[in-house]
């Protein structure tokens, strides 16, 4: 009976163990690959530059999302539009692109849930800092 019990006892442990270090790998994965579907027809609402570094863009349930560029978008930061690449699926998300007046297509390194970018005063203000 004793070891029936010992062995009992190991069994529940491991799977403790692997529920725990199941959830470990899921934080430490970090946020979770997003898309905005539709995008190619009405599923875009608004987008602002963050530099030459990446993009918010916003769906049509105004939810913001931060796409960051694979490399530095010359241009984005003086844009006025921009063209969203949606592949044949038609939502935008980290395999996506955007386009740029000029010529430049730059794609999209990951694209996240994200909050409201920054007013014009906290960049401002981050600036002094």
């Amino acid at each position: 009976m004793i070891h029936l019990k010992s062995g009992f006892g190991v069994a529940v442990g491991a799977v403790l163990l692997a529920a725990a270090g199941s959830a470990l790998a899921t934080e430490a994965s970090g946020p979770r690959p997003a898309y905005i579907p539709f995008a190619n027809n009405g599923g875009i609402r608004d987008w602002r530059a963050d530099r030459d570094e990446g993009v918010w863009v916003q769906d049509i349930h105004r939810q913001w999302y931060y796409a960051k560029l694979m490399a530095p978008c010359i241009g984005l930061n003086f844009a006025q539009s921009i063209g969203f690449d949606t592949h044949p699926l038609g939502r935008f998300d980290q395999f996506s692109s955007i386009f740029v007046p000029g010529g430049s297509r730059c794609a999209v390194q990951s694209f996240t849930l994200s909050g409201a970018p920054p007013s014009a005063k906290e960049r401002a203000d981050a600036k002094k800092s």
